[in-house]
């Protein structure tokens, strides 16, 4: 609307001309709403309230009398209040820009003179101290021109070329760089020890892998040569258990065969031996009886007719036993014994003839006409009873 003005929010609007403001102030004050102000009659000017930014860079000697270089920066503003609008737009209504250059230099003169009675390492060791003392001293006269500060901070304090803070300071160095050389040896320490175990850890880890590897490796190649012998192995034992069958069965052919060369070959060789034995015992009693019938003139005739009935007699008898079914139960000495008693027998019978031969008649003469006859009847007799005793098949005789 025509002659309605509204400050900014961080603005205070000065409207001059017509009744005075408070405490005989030249102007009126509105702050936060507007107002209508009559044109021609009324003029209106802006008063700003917001932040503002000081820098402060200056020289100042301490207690001590060594110059440091001390570097601050202050922010200030108009103060909300009217009296302190009012102070400061009758200051800096028509150049603002003003504010920053005296704040500047009524904060330069407290520094000076609070630097002036503190030492160096109360100023480097207590910087909010000292500016807690400059803000309470240039509280007053920053009042009286409408400003509140709202900060102070001292950026940086130099000695230039003394070095006596660098001095200072040295102890402090010293004990901080031998703390951290300290700090710094235990952390290579620690991480060389560090570095230590990881590797012991890593070479047990490597040691019991390759443990686990090799014991995996030889049952690996313990299963592959079991199953790469298993195969052999089986043949092999298959091939045993065949040889064995195999000796087993040429152990029982051969005993069978032995047994079918003693019943084929031994036993009928030994039974001719023994025949043959017999004839030779027979042959030579035979000549032993030609010598005693040589010996003796009186019996020429009747030991010839002895003497050729015998083979005869111990002829039939080995016929008869080479033709009979005969087990002999005690091999060749089964044998000899039939033999000999065949002998034996063929012997009582000669002498059995001899003796009814050699009877003589009650004159003391021999019977010369009965001798032949009952010698005759006595050889058919054995034959008769022999064919009688025998069963069908022939002689038979088990000894």
């Amino acid at each position: 609307m025509f002659g309605y003005r509204v400050p900014a929010p961080d603005e205070a609007m000065l409207i001059s001309g017509g009744r005075r403001g408070l405490g005989g102030a030249p102007f009126r004050v509105v702050t936060g709403h507007g107002k209508f102000v009559l044109p021609v009659f009324r003029k209106t000017r802006f008063l700003t309230l917001s932040m503002c930014e000081s820098e402060v860079t200056e020289t100042c000697v301490t207690k001590q009398g060594i110059a440091l270089h001390v570097r601050a920066v202050i922010a200030f503003k108009v103060g909300n209040d009217t009296e302190s609008i009012i102070n400061a737009g009758q200051r800096f209504l028509s150049d603002q820009d003003q504010m920053s250059v005296l704040t500047g230099r009524i904060f330069a003169g407290h520094l000076r003179a609070i630097i002036g009675s503190m030492t160096v390492e109360e100023i480097v060791t207590e910087r909010q101290k000292l500016a807690a003392e400059v803000l309470d001293t240039s509280k007053t006269e920053m009042a009286k021109i409408g400003l509140i500060v709202d900060s102070l901070q001292i950026q940086s304090i130099d000695d230039g070329d003394v070095g006596y803070i660098d001095a200072m300071s040295a102890p402090h160095k010293a004990a901080i760089q031998r703390q951290a050389q300290i700090a710094q040896a235990q952390a290579t320490q620690a991480s060389v020890e560090a570095q230590q175990v990881a590797a012991r850890n890593q070479a047990e880890y490597a040691r019991q892998t390759a443990v686990v590897k090799a014991e995996y490796s030889a049952q690996v190649d313990r299963a592959q040569a079991e199953a790469a012998q298993a195969g052999p192995l089986a043949q092999a034992h298959a091939q045993q258990e065949v040889l064995a069958a195999q000796t087993e069965l040429a152990q029982r052919a051969a005993k069978l065969r032995q047994q079918q060369l003693v019943a084929e070959v031994v036993k009928p060789a030994e039974a001719e031996a023994e025949r043959i034995k017999v004839l030779a015992i027979a042959e030579a009693e035979r000549m032993k009886i030609q010598a005693e019938a040589a010996a003796s003139h009186d019996r020429v005739a009747l030991d010839r007719m002895l003497i050729d009935q015998l083979p005869l007699i111990v002829k039939e008898a080995a016929g008869g036993l080479a033709g009979a079914n005969v087990n002999v139960l005690n091999g060749a000495d089964g044998l000899g014994e039939i033999a000999a008693g065949l002998v034996a027998q063929g012997l009582t019978i000669l002498d059995s003839v001899r003796q009814n031969l050699n009877g003589q008649n009650s004159d003391g003469r021999a019977d010369k006409s009965n001798g032949p006859l009952e010698l005759q009847s006595y050889l058919r007799t054995p034959e008769k009873d022999t064919d009688e005793s025998e069963p069908e098949g022939g002689p038979s005789s088990t000894r």
